[in-house]
């Protein structure tokens, strides 16, 4: 990439991507894995109705749209089964860090959808694109076992 080249930054599924998602088909629980890399100052200029009177972090708006999301989420049947601080990769990139890892289990693609555009939840929202530079969201399936033969 040279120095002109715009930086692709992710924030939200595309159509093509979400339904890319829906045809999957997967059944059972699913897990999102989402990777983060946060601003070093919120941005609220999407929705200055939200903003704070005084800058914050996008750590802090990050944890304001985690306070937020919450009672949405168990609602749905979900839960968060991780949150941890990330850092450099150990196999990977030595120059993209992510700053925050989470894990996030849904009982099924109709609870996370059902979640996922529920008005009240999404009133909120903007504190998730105001904290976030970039992210990564990849839905997993369990499998029955590792390796043919094995268990879990």
């Amino acid at each position: 990439m040279t120095a002109s080249e715009p930086i692709t930054r992710y924030l939200e599924p595309t159509q093509s991507s979400g339904r890319a998602f829906v045809m999957r088909q997967m059944s059972g629980n699913i897990l999102m894995l989402n990777l983060l890399r946060l601003r070093g100052v919120a941005d609220y200029a999407a929705t200055p109705e939200l903003a704070p009177q005084t800058p914050i972090t996008g750590a802090e708006a990050f944890q304001r749209y985690i306070e937020h999301t919450l009672p949405y989420l168990r609602a749905s049947g979900g839960s968060i089964e991780f949150l941890g601080t990330g850092g450099p990769f150990l196999i990977g990139p030595p120059d993209e860090r992510w700053d925050i890892a989470m894990l996030i289990r849904q009982c099924s693609v109709e609870s996370f959808s059902a979640f996922a555009s529920h008005d009240a939840y999404l009133a909120g929202m903007g504190h998730r694109t105001a904290a976030i530079e970039d992210s990564r969201l990849l839905p997993l399936s369990e499998t029955a076992s590792v390796v043919p033969g094995g268990s879990k």
